[in-house]
């Protein structure tokens, strides 16, 4: 094992060419560099400087370690710089549903980027109920819900009116059992898609399942099954159902902001930013 104290002294030596100097730029006693340069020479079983003349100077094994030295002493500096600016700036987690995020939220995102540089931002998306149980387990420190509504009080909240989704060419309400697109097991537009089917006692079959926000719109878009989403997301090539077509209006769900008791002023700044944005979209 190299000592880093050992190295950082001989590469002093070497580069001042002089004990007396190097023992100044190190902040140690000459003596003491002196035995350091001794212990890592006892070490290597050679010399790596040449004592003899008006300056001190490498030998060829010690020109051979030096390079060594100097990436090894280059990389522990740039870690413990690395760690140190980490700590003072710190880090936000933040969570968000899949189907909010790339169309609200990503430039958002990198204006906070851009005005914080020393904060590591880390994005994660995904099923909401995975992630309130992230939050919970304080895993991550903010949060963007969909949720029933009051369920979970959080620091603000949007209305999300939901609704059915057909094909506008393809039209798949009318098929036994009804085919069904939809997002993995344990969505909540899922749960409550289906529960609202059974309470009417209709028949249906999942089509469909997918991750993917872009997914799911596509595959009614071109007829695959009915899904229920956010009415915000209704594209072209969708119909809105309506109680006339048989479908039981959709419940009320909200859009929910949570964060951490205990949070940073630059996480307070993202937060309000989240405030923003969704203030926007939610109108839109």
């Amino acid at each position: 094992m190299l000592d880093p104290v050992l190295l950082r002294s001989f590469v002093a030596v070497a580069d001042t060419g002089s004990f007396t100097r190097a023992a100044d730029s190190v902040h140690l006693t000459q003596s003491t560099v002196s035995q350091q340069v001794r212990r890592l020479e006892t070490q290597f079983g050679c010399e790596l400087l040449h004592r003899g003349g008006r300056y001190v100077t490498a030998t060829p094994e010690g020109e051979h370690l030096l390079g060594y030295a100097r990436r090894i002493l280059q990389l522990m500096d740039e870690a413990v710089a690395q760690l140190a600016q980490g700590d003072a700036q710190g880090e936000i987690r933040l969570g968000v549903p899949e189907d909010f995020v790339a169309h609200a939220l990503t430039p958002a995102l990198a204006a906070f980027a851009d005005a914080h540089p020393g904060v590591r931002l880390e994005v994660t998306s995904g099923l909401s109920h995975e992630l309130w149980q992230r939050f919970q387990r304080s895993e991550l420190d903010l949060v963007l819900i969909k949720q029933r509504v009051g369920s979970a009080p959080g620091l603000a909240s949007w209305a999300e009116p939901l609704c059915w989704l057909d094909s506008r060419e393809r039209p798949a309400r009318g098929r036994d059992p009804l085919p069904l697109v939809a997002f993995p097991l344990g969505g909540l537009y899922r749960g409550e898609m289906t529960h609202l089917l059974d309470a009417a006692g209709r028949r249906w079959r999942i089509a469909y399942a997918s991750a993917s926000l872009a997914g799911i719109r596509a595959a009614v878009a071109d007829g695959l099954g009915i899904t229920m989403l956010p009415r915000r997301l209704a594209a072209d090539g969708h119909r809105i159902l309506e109680a006339a077509d048989g479908f039981a209006p959709a419940p009320a769900l909200e859009l929910s902001l949570h964060v951490q008791a205990e949070t940073a002023a630059h996480t307070r700044d993202l937060a309000a930013r989240l405030v923003a944005v969704c203030d926007a979209a939610m109108r839109a």
